[in-house]
């Protein structure tokens, strides 16, 4: 009997793991791919306290070693099933079944993408999906922001105090983000918007050079020089396979109280598949340690 399962080994998962093995519990990562998530990713990591300048990959490498030092087990396999009993759960897996008293949810959410094939390739080479993590890379540099919602004008914003010059670009003529948002962010001198525009391309061989968009109502296609493209068209929560088991938001992400539990109890969610203001390293990693605060003190 496992007294953590944790599904998902991002820095949530692994930060669990971490806190649930000194604990003397025995804890099991559940994870189909490799430790650290979208975290992996992220080609330099300059707001993790304690680190002036990482890599994701280094950082989450760190966090597996430690986690495996302490003597968590690390499962590499998908959950196919949690089944809920009366004491416990069951988690079928690929390799086996296995029983847990507290399960702890983190697959975190996978940003929108756009559906290019170029922005599949220069993804961690110009394109990026989180502006607090990569907008210091584009000091004095022209970027583009995709999207049209509060996460793409914030972006637009915050880069706009370190970049030169910022591009948002909008399928509509209207923005869906806040109006107070909207009028602060739009008044800056050095943010332009494109809007009634689709991102058609994304250029550059090794790195990103330009975006190709074209206008909606007119068909008009051009290319914009820019260095960086941060799409912001939203994020998908990885709860399909808790949803018919607890309380989601409209949009998919679990519900949990500040200490994590969720609907059922017993069952934890962490990071960023939980309705959460904020999604960073940092905070997945506070959500980790809470959760098996939690389980801990009520045992």
């Amino acid at each position: 009997m496992i007294d953590i399962a944790i599904i998902g080994a991002g820095p949530a998962g692994l930060t669990a793991s971490i806190y649930g093995a000194r604990a003397g519990l025995k804890t099991v990562v559940f994870e189909k791919n490799f430790s650290g998530g979208q975290m992996v990713v992220t080609s330099g990591i300059e707001n993790f306290p304690g680190f002036i300048d990482i890599s994701g990959s280094d950082l989450a490498l760190k966090m597996d070693e430690q986690a495996r030092k302490l003597g968590v087990e690390f499962v590499n396999s998908e959950i196919s099933n949690i089944d809920k009993k009366e004491t416990h759960f069951v988690l079928e897996t690929s390799k086996g079944v296995y029983e847990a008293k507290n399960v702890i949810v983190a697959m975190g959410a996978s940003p929108r993408k756009l559906g290019l094939e170029s922005e599949k390739r220069l993804t961690g080479s110009g394109v990026s999906y989180c502006a607090t993590c990569d907008g210091a890379f584009y000091k004095g540099a022209t970027v583009a922001v995709v999207g049209g919602g509060n996460t793409a004008l914030e972006d637009a914003e915050y880069l706009s105090r370190i970049c030169n010059k910022v591009y948002i670009i909008h399928r509509r003529d209207e923005f869906r983000a806040d109006k107070v948002l909207q009028d602060r962010v739009l008044s800056l001198s050095n943010v332009e918007t494109v809007t009634n525009c689709v991102t058609e391309d994304i250029l550059g061989k090794f790195e990103v050079e330009k975006i190709k968009v074209k206008n909606v109502k007119t068909e008009e296609t051009k290319d914009i020089d820019v260095t960086g493209v941060f799409v912001a068209v939203g994020t998908i929560p990885n709860s399909k396979l808790v949803s018919s088991l607890v309380e989601t938001d409209e949009s998919g992400y679990i519900k949990t109280d500040s200490q994590m539990r969720t609907s059922v109890p017993g069952i934890y969610a962490v990071g960023d598949i939980r309705n959460t203001s904020l999604r960073q390293v940092i905070t997945a990693c506070s959500d980790g340690a809470i959760a098996v605060h939690t389980i801990v003190t009520k045992q």
